[in-house]
C-alpha cells in the first residue's frame, strides 16, 4: 500500500552522504513472517536520481584515472567489513525478505565470493597486443570503463544480486548507482553502511530507493551509460528495451520455469532431498528453484513417495527459529498469486499431492505462508507448465524415454536452468549437449555458477549479450579500444 510520508523513512545514499528524500510518497516494508511494518522507502524522484547521477559524474574522471591496483583497495576491507557483519546482514534479509537465517548466509557468502573475484581486476581488465603487425607497427586493444552505470535489483536475494554488480563495475573503473527493491530495503542500507567504511571516494557509488519512476529515471538519463537488472520476464523485457532505446548496454535477467529430470538409474533419495531443497528451499523465490520435476519412466513411483513425504514433513516458519526449513513468500499478493495458479494447475487437470494452501503457522497467523505444494499429471501444454510460479510448487510430468524429456525441456519459452538425475555418464552428456538453457545441473539442484563464471541464461530468461559476475561483468562494464602506432626510426632522432 502507499501511503503518506509522515515518518522517518530509509535513506539514500548520493556523493558519499545520507540524503532522507523529498518525496512525497513511500512504501511500507513489511516482515512477511508476520506481516509487521518494519520500514519506509521512499518513491524519490526524477530529481533525485539525477541528483545522483551527477554526483556520479563528477566522481567518474578522478576515479578512472585512479590506479587500478588502488581501485580494488576498498574491495580488499569490503570483504572484511562483509566477513565481519555477515550475522546481521543475514538476520536483516531474514527478516524483510523471509528466507531462513541458514538460507540468508549462504546468500552473503556468493555476495563476497563476488567481491574476491573482482580484486583480481588488475589481471581481468587486462588487454592484448601484438608487437609488428607490420612493419615497424604495433597493434593493442585495451579497456577502459563506461562512466555512470547503475542496477535495479529484486526482492529475493537483496544482499547477494547488488554484489554481482557493484564490485565489477568499481573495480573497472565506473561510478554505480543502485537502485534496490523496495520490497526489500533494508539489506542495502547496512551495505552501503559498509561500502561507506570501506573508503570508497566521495559519489562512486551511490543508492536511491524508489519504484517506477525512479527506474525509467535511470532508464532515460543521458549520463548513464549501461542498466544491470534481474526481476521477472515481463519487467526484464521492459527494462532492456527501454536501456537500449537510450542507447545504453543492458544486461537483463527475466524469469524462469526450471525442470530437472530423474532417471530411473538416479540415486533417488539423494535426488528426492536436493529437488525438494531446490524446490522449496528460499519458498520458492530463487530464479533457480526446481519447479517441473520430469520423472523417466519407473522412476516415477518412488521419486512422488519420497517427494511427497519431504514436502508434508517440511517445517515451515519464521525463518530466525530453530529447525525451520522454510520461510514465507514475500508478500500477501505474492501468496495470494501462487494459490490461485494452483487453483488453476488444478481446473486443467493436474492431481494435488500436497496441498499448501490456506494453512498457518503456530504464532504467526498473519504471515504470508504457502506450504510445500506437489501437483501431479501437470498437463505440458496447460497455463501452469508455462508461468513462472515463484513459490514453493512442485509440478510433476513423466517421459518414457530421455528423448521424450529433453523435448519436454525444450518446449518451455525459458531457458535459466534444467537438471539431471543420473549415474549414466553417457545420459549426462547427452542433456548437457542439447538442452537449451544457460545453467545445467548434473546431480545438483541448483546450478548456481561460481563468480568466477557468468551467471548464464538463454531465451525468455536473459536479454542481452553479456551476463553478471566474472569476465562477463568485466566485459560489461567496459569498453574496448584498439591503438595502431608507428614510431619511425628517423623520428627518435630529431630530440
Amino acid at each position: 500500500m502507499s501511503v503518506t510520508a509522515n515518518k522517518e523513512t530509509l535513506l539514500n545514499y548520493i556523493s558519499g552522504q545520507w540524503h532522507r528524500s523529498t518525496a512525497a510518497e513511500q512504501l511500507e516494508v513489511h516482515n512477511p513472517a508476520t506481516a509487521e511494518v518494519i520500514a519506509s522507502v521512499p518513491l524519490s524522484s526524477r530529481a533525485e536520481v539525477d541528483r545522483a547521477v551527477q554526483a556520479a559524474l563528477a566522481a567518474f574522471p578522478g576515479w578512472r584515472n585512479t590506479p587500478v591496483v588502488d581501485r580494488v583497495q576498498p574491495l580488499f576491507r569490503l570483504k572484511v567489513l562483509l566477513e565481519d557483519n555477515i550475522e546481521e546482514l543475514a538476520r536483516t534479509i531474514t527478516m524483510e525478505a523471509g528466507k531462513t537465517y541458514q538460507e540468508s548466509i549462504g546468500e552473503m557468502r556468493r555476495g563476497i565470493e563476488n567481491v574476491e573475484v573482482a580484486c583480481g581486476m588488475p589481471s581481468l581488465i587486462q588487454g592484448y597486443n601484438n608487437e609488428d603487425i607490420a612493419r615497424g607497427i604495433d597493434e593493442q586493444m585495451i579497456r577502459q570503463p563506461l562512466g555512470v552505470v547503475a542496477a535495479i535489483t529484486p526482492f529475493n536475494f537483496p544482499g547477494m544480486i547488488p554484489l554481482w554488480f557493484l564490485p565489477y563495475a568499481t573495480a573497472s573503473g565506473n561510478c554505480f548507482i543502485l537502485k534496490p527493491s523496495e520490497k526489500v530495503p533494508l539489506t542495502t542500507q547496512l551495505l552501503y553502511r559498509l561500502l561507506e567504511q570501506a573508503g570508497l571516494p566521495s559519489g562512486v557509488v551511490g543508492l536511491v530507493n524508489g519504484g517506477k519512476e525512479t527506474v525509467d529515471s535511470l532508464l532515460e538519463h543521458p549520463g548513464v551509460r549501461a542498466i544491470s537488472f534481474v526481476g521477472s520476464t515481463p519487467v526484464a523485457k521492459y527494462v532492456y528495451r527501454n536501456a537500449t532505446a537510450n542507447g545504453k548496454r543492458a544486461q537483463c535477467q527475466g524469469g524462469a520455469k526450471n525442470p530437472a529430470v530423474v532417471l530411473p538409474n538416479a540415486d533417488m533419495e539423494m535426488s528426492t532431498q536436493i529437488l525438494a531443497d531446490s524446490a522449496f528451499g528460499c519458498a520458492g523465490q530463487r530464479c533457480l528453484a526446481t519447479s517441473v520435476a520430469i520423472t523417466v519412466g519407473e522412476a516415477h513411483d518412488e521419486f512422488r513417495a519420497r517427494i511427497v513425504a519431504d514436502a508434508t514433513e517440511r517445517k515451515v516458519g519464521y525463518g530466525l527459529d530453530e529447525g525451520v526449513a522454510m520461510g514465507p513468500v514475500i508478500t500477501d499478493e505474492s501468496r495470494n498469486r501462487i494459490e490461485g495458479l494452483v487453483d488453476k494447475g488444478v481446473s486443467e487437470g493436474a492431481r494435488l499431492l500436497v496441498d499448501g494452501r490456506g494453512r498457518e503457522v503456530d504464532g504467526f497467523r498473519n504471515g504470508y505462508f504457502v506450504h510445500p505444494t506437489v501437483l501431479e499429471e501437470v498437463d505440458p501444454r496447460g497455463e501452469i507448465a508455462k508461468t513462472e510460479i515463484f513459490g514453493p510448487v512442485l509440478s510433476m510430468m513423466r517421459a518414457e524415454t530421455i528423448d521424450d524429456a529433453i523435448e519436454l525441456v525444450n518446449g518451455r519459452a525459458f531457458g535459466n536452468q534444467a537438471c539431471l538425475f543420473t549415474n549414466s555418464g553417457s545420459a549426462a552428456r547427452q542433456f548437457r549437449h542439447r538442452v537449451r538453457a544457460g545453467n545445467i545441473g548434473i546431480n545438483l539442484g541448483v546450478a548456481a555458477p561460481m563468480a568466477f563464471f557468468p551467471f548464464s541464461g538463454w531465451n525468455e530468461s536473459f536479454f542481452g549479450d553479456l551476463h553478471a559476475q566474472g569476465r562477463h561483468g568485466v566485459e560489461f562494464y567496459t569498453e574496448t579500444k584498439v591503438v595502431v602506432e608507428r614510431w619511425p626510426k628517423e623520428w627518435a632522432r630529431t630530440f
